[in-house]
């Protein structure tokens, strides 16, 4: 016992260090506030009633800063400095990494890098990854376990959780994942892209999504320059283990969803943030400028309009502030080249597209449907008609009298129904059976006059006889 709580001296358990170790196998990058709003969103509605909200935040992420620090004297977990707030950052060792790595199982290659300039100057950048992940996955806290708080507390949690769902759990995300343009996942060649975020939740229709996050510190031509790699990323081609050439993503992210039937490559989210001078929206503007011939479509004016998208890469913004008030399930995405925002899942999708292809399955549904039709009443016209009662033939007694098959047995009455052919048939057999009844009673008859005018004639000539 002694020796346990000597390896975990603030006291953590083995779920709480599971959730630190899990939250920065992800993240990278993570403060205890972060991590438990993830792990245990429950808790922010917990000591609610402490005087101040530095108090409040100080009670409620105590136990993932002990289990932290049991990592830390374990040599798994670093003290990565401050937040330009003052938290704390935590970033793990390249043992606490492996740790990592067994929690999510992962392999050493899908863990991803750390990202630049960890645990310095603020963390800035991977705090809005993180809020950017927290916003998109929205954690539900157990009501059951909010029980008994003050009456807004619980309110408050209740709103969380009949809130829009969000996308994914923490296993579904990925950050500081390489997109080679050449080299390999591990070893990426100078100029391959680095997506901050990859999202993978099929079973939220988000087979895979690529998140890109920016301060509004970067100028948007650099930004945009990343979608050149981006698209050289998405057109390089390999070998898969079938020994068929595909896409390199597909080798390593298995994709079915309706947008990839039309050669679209995977959507890329791009999340702005209001932390730099440059105003978000402005952002947004000038990135689709400079990126218009990485996502413009085609245009197609049947069935109501639509454009398509092959070879195209679907660019979606939105702001930080938009997606932790909407969620994924509200309007708070803008896909470049159309109106207004959308929910995320018909911003990286092509609704129009869908429903123009709908109708124009429905109308050639309703063209087959009058083809057959007419090719239906055009053999009903040249349907038999029996020529003794006038009903028309069935279709069994139609093939039978066509006879096409020559090793069926020939009708005898083609031209009528099988009732009146049955009847003919009975009719003649009758007829027959009748014609030799009298045939034979005509021999009987024959036979006895025969009979009748021999014993005559022998009865002349025993009279002469002498």
């Amino acid at each position: 016992m002694a020796s346990k709580r000597k390896a975990n001296e603030a006291g953590s358990s083995n779920d709480l260090r599971g959730d630190v170790l899990r939250v920065l196998g992800v993240l990278k990058v993570a403060t205890a506030d972060q991590i438990q709003r993830l792990c245990l969103p429950h808790l922010t509605y917990r000591h609610t009633t402490k005087p101040t909200a530095a108090k409040q935040k100080e009670a409620r992420t105590a136990s993932h800063r002990a289990a932290a620090n049991d990592l830390r004297h374990q040599g798994q977990l670093l003290d990565g400095g401050r937040t330009k707030r003052g938290e704390e950052v935590r970033i793990l060792t390249a043992a606490g990494l492996a740790a990592a790595g067994l929690e999510l199982d992962r392999e050493p290659e899908e863990m991803g890098g750390m990202p630049k300039g960890a645990g310095s100057s603020g963390a800035s950048h991977p705090m809005t990854v993180n809020e950017t992940v927290i916003a998109l996955i929205r954690p539900k806290p157990n009501l059951d376990l909010v029980a008994g708080e003050p009456p807004e507390a619980v309110a408050a949690a209740q709103a969380a959780v009949d809130a829009s769902d969000g996308i994914g759990t923490l296993a579904s995300y990925a950050t500081e994942v390489a997109l080679p343009v050449k080299g390999t996942w591990k070893n990426p060649a100078i100029g391959s892209a680095r997506a901050d975020v990859v999202l993978t939740a099929p079973e939220a229709d988000v087979p895979l999504l690529f998140i890109e996050v920016d301060n509004c510190t970067e100028d948007a031509v650099l930004i945009a320059a990343k979608f050149d790699k981006y698209a050289r990323f998405f057109k390089r081609k390999e070998k898969d283990t079938d020994g068929i050439e595909k896409p390199l993503w597909r080798t390593r992210w298995d994709v079915s969803a309706p947008w990839w039937y039309h050669q679209v490559h995977p959507p890329v989210l791009l999340v702005f943030h209001q932390v730099g001078k440059r105003p978000a929206l402005g952002q947004m503007k000038k990135v689709a400028d400079l990126t218009r011939r990485h996502w413009e479509g085609q245009r197609y004016d049947g069935y109501g309009g639509y454009h398509c998208y092959p070879g195209c890469i679907p660019i979606v913004a939105t702001t930080l502030p938009w997606l932790r008030e909407h969620g994924p399930a509200g309007p708070a995405f803008w896909r470049f080249g159309r109106q207004g925002r959308q929910p995320l899942l018909e911003a990286i999708s092509n609704p129009r597209q869908d429903a123009a292809l709908a109708r124009q399955r429905a109308a050639e549904r309703e063209r087959e449907r009058r083809r057959a039709e007419q090719e239906a009443a055009a053999r009903e016209a040249r349907r038999p008609v029996c020529a003794d009662c006038g009903c028309k033939f069935s279709d069994d007694r139609w093939k039978a009298v066509e006879r096409r098959d020559w090793s069926l047995p020939r009708q005898s009455h083609p031209r009528l129904c099988e009732d009146c052919q049955s009847r003919a048939v009975a009719a003649e057999q009758q007829a027959e059976a009748d014609e030799r009844k009298r045939q034979e009673q005509e021999r009987l008859r024959q036979e006895a006059e025969e009979q009748a005018a021999a014993q005559k004639a022998s009865g002349w000539f025993s009279r002469f006889r002498p």
